[in-house]
């Protein structure tokens, strides 16, 4: 440790580091703009320049190192002469719009300007101007000629977000901040880059010139999106959320949010917005208030148990709901006499229901720190982008990342191990994977496997046998797999026999408190596989959510009641009842993360319209049918029944293991075609796929038919020709993009879009043909 003075105060820092971090850790504040925690020293805005003893002129406190006995003073005459001169400098062309800037009462130079400005100014110059530019549906640059060359934006895309969207331009004067050749800023993290502004000139464009930030309120609650369970803060203005930004947790999603947490909100004052209890009746809908229909549903449901059995009712939901509402929904369930409840819509494989309750298999921070990962069927940066980060700034730290996969997606981090194959093939990837991590060992194989693997299955299981942190993670499409226990399998062992940990990179906000609640069948089986006479949907979109869509909506048209409780209206054509229920943002609940982490949050708005939360839409239908234990008052009582009082940590409750044998498989010859289908990250859920700012991305943009370039060869298709898609029953007419890194029997086709609804599972066999010329 060395020891240094700042304004009479000693303290302690490690070699290395910066004046900037030993003031940080004395509480002293230095004036900066180009400093942030999390990226890398530009020392370019020169602000927090510092008197040094012995040192001729000031130095900047970010980029000076500290040395034994240094002694430094910030706040000296000579420091804060130094500091008002640079902030002199940094308002000769800084426009005087504060008025009208979105920035305006949250703007670091605002607040800077006030302790370290003059009331006037000695240039009389013309200020310069910096054109507009266009970057996108989330991030505005209308106003560049505020920029102050800080270089947040560009370091934290290079190191952060992993791609550089934004870089500098010129020199001097004309030195400006652009995108590149007119591209958007597309990344699945940009909206970072207008907290990071420390001025206005990159706004977000949906919240521009809707608020003032004095005029909003703040509340604390939590994304209702992917399983990180980030931290969030939403602020408020007259009943409506106008901005949504991160609250800083080092622990979970540090002080990034991703752009779907960040802008989802806009789908809240949707124009599908579901905001009275409707009715089919003679074929037409009509409002009714809700005690008309919730005592419809409990007709109709007594009805149908009466009739055909409790057996012929089923109750699904999505992981976006809340503990709560899945906890009641499955004692209603329970209540009524039926075992058929599930909220794993897109799963096939049920073989370690009652083994499994899977979490991540470690502290979300610890994923910084691995020296090595294997990741197994993932589309890592779309479905989880802030555990993508925490991977990358791992690799940039030295660490290895293998993955095994069907696609080659970029996912902006350097990997050390790519292993593509056809989805029937993950299992013969990841034996080739065991039988090298034994032979590696000196160790006899599991039963079974072949001695023989592949240099690529050697240069992963040599990677996975060094270094000291190590984990092997399933990801969403794994678990999606027709033969997800047996990958689980295959990857228990290896993590075992390479000291990894073992988790899963779970698939939405809640995935965990649902196994925490037993909101599971029975007896394992996909959803809609079996038809039911009756149906009860919390949350969820068959057409869009279910791993088998065109059997889903089968099922629900031939019902004899369906009811829908959804925030959004949907299923008009195979729907009875449409219950308004609130979305994250207008009820309280719990969410329980990947590392097992429960967090409870308060609706931060009254819900629209007749719109009322689930649990307690629940509880009373629950009474109306006579239920026991449905006398909850609050949404608390509901949690503290399932986890019990003051629970936040339920990970001693979670487990991956499983006994299942690990089972080998070999490589098929490749000669059928087979799919592979991604959700799209503004696709995965309700009010994602409602937000009109993420529904104008890129990453928004309708499915394509995305083939290898031997299939492109063979039907002859190019890229922008239409083809027709077909999976059993179903087709879709799609436009064509040709990848290289495809492999020659995968044809990759997006699900969760209603293009490609009338399509069957998410994996197995798939035809391509020239639009047209399929019979």
């Amino acid at each position: 440790m060395v020891e240094i003075e700042i304004d009479g105060k000693k303290v302690e820092v490690p070699p290395g580091s910066m004046v900037m971090d030993a003031a940080n850790k004395l509480g002293t504040y230095i004036p900066h703009f180009c400093y942030h925690k999390k990226l890398s020293i530009a020392a370019n805005c020169r602000m927090c320049l510092v008197e040094v003893e012995k040192a001729p002129k000031p130095l900047p406190a970010c980029a000076t190192p500290v040395s034994a006995g240094m002694i430094v003073r910030s706040h000296s005459e000579k420091a804060v002469q130094a500091q008002k001169s640079v902030m002199e400098f940094l308002l000769i062309n800084h426009p005087l719009d504060c008025p009208i800037c979105d920035q305006g009462g949250e703007c670091q130079l605002q607040d800077l300007a006030v302790g370290y400005g003059k009331n006037n100014s000695r240039y009389e110059e013309e200020k310069r101007v910096v054109v507009p530019k266009e970057a996108g549906p989330l991030v505005s640059m209308k106003e560049m000629s505020r920029c102050i060359h800080c270089t947040r934006c560009v370091r934290f895309g290079q190191e952060v977000a992993g791609v550089m969207e934004l870089g500098m331009l010129g020199r001097g004067e004309h030195a400006e901040i652009t995108t590149f050749v007119g591209e958007a800023v597309s990344s699945e993290l940009s909206g970072n880059m207008i907290d990071l502004c420390p001025v206005g000139a990159l706004t977000s464009k949906p919240f521009r010139y809707s608020a003032r930030t004095w005029e909003l309120s703040r509340r604390k609650s939590v994304s209702p999106h992917d399983g990180l369970g980030t931290n969030l803060i939403v602020q408020v203005k007259q009943g409506k959320v106008k901005r949504v930004l991160p609250l800083e947790n080092e622990n979970i999603n540090e002080c990034w949010i991703s752009d779907k947490d960040r802008f989802s909100y806009e789908a809240l004052d949707s124009a599908e917005r579901l905001t009275q209890p409707m009715l089919k009746q003679g074929g037409e809908w009509k409002e009714v208030d809700w005690q008309t229909a919730l005592e419809y549903v409990a007709h109709g449901l007594k009805n149908i148990r009466h009739e055909h059995g409790a057996d012929a009712i089923a109750a699904y939901a999505t992981a976006h709901s809340t503990l709560e509402e899945l906890a009641l929904l499955k004692k209603l369930a329970s209540g009524i006499g039926s075992e058929n409840i599930d909220f794993r819509l897109r799963q096939t494989d049920f073989a370690l229901d009652g083994q499994v309750t899977p979490w991540l298999g470690m502290p979300i921070a610890d994923v910084s720190n691995l020296q090595r990962a294997l990741v197994i069927g993932s589309f890592l940066r779309k479905d989880h982008p802030l555990l993508a980060s925490r991977l990358r700034a791992a690799v940039k730290n030295g660490g290895q990342l293998t993955l095994v996969h069907a696609t080659r997606d970029d996912s902006l981090i350097t990997v050390a191990n790519n292993i593509v194959a056809a989805p029937s093939d993950w299992l013969a990837a990841l034996s080739g994977i065991v039988s090298a991590v034994a032979s590696a060992k000196g160790e006899a194989a599991p039963a079974g496997f072949s001695s023989e693997f592949s240099d690529a299955a050697k240069s992963a299981a040599a990677s996975l046998l060094s270094g000291e942190q190590k984990a092997v993670f399933l990801g969403n499409a794994a678990v999606h797999h027709p033969q997800a226990s047996a990958i689980a399998a295959a990857a228990q062992w290896i993590a075992n026999a390479t000291n990894a940990k073992f988790g899963y990179l779970t698939e939405a906000a809640n995935t965990v408190g649902g196994y925490i609640v037993g909101a599971l069948p029975a007896k394992g089986a996909a959803a809609f596989s079996t038809p039911k006479k009756a149906y009860v949907l919390l949350n969820a979109e068959p057409e869009l959510d279910a791993a088998n869509p065109s059997q889903a909506v089968a099922a629900l048209k031939g019902a004899e009641m369906v009811v829908v409780m959804s925030a959004f209206k949907h299923g008009a054509d195979y729907a009875d009842v449409l219950l308004p229920v609130a979305p994250f943002a207008e009820t309280s609940g719990t969410f329980v993360n990947c590392e097992g982490r429960a967090q409870s949050f308060n609706g931060t708005v009254k819900p629209v319209g007749e719109a009322r939360p689930a649990w307690k839409v629940l509880r009373v239908l629950g009474n109306i049918l006579g239920l026991p234990g449905f006398d909850y008052e609050t949404s608390e009582s509901v949690r503290d029944e399932v986890l019990g009082k003051d629970v936040t940590d339920v990970s001693a409750k979670l487990s991956n293991v499983s006994n299942v044998v690990p089972t080998a498989a070999s490589f098929g010859a490749g000669d059928k075609l087979e799919r592979i289908a991604d959700v799209p990250i503004y696709f995965a859920d309700a009010l994602a796929r409602r937000s009109a700012p993420l529904q104008a991305t890129v990453d928004a943009q309708a499915p394509k038919a995305v083939i290898s370039a031997a299939l492109a060869g063979q039907i002859g298709v190019k890229t922008g020709d239409m083809v027709q898609v077909l999976q059993g029953n179903g087709s879709a007419i799609l436009e064509a993009r040709v990848d290289a890194g495809l492999p020659a029997n995968v044809v990759r086709v997006s699900a969760a879009h209603a293009s490609t609804a009338t399509l069957g599972d998410m994996f197995g066999a798939i035809s391509v043909a020239k639009a047209g010329e399929n019979k």
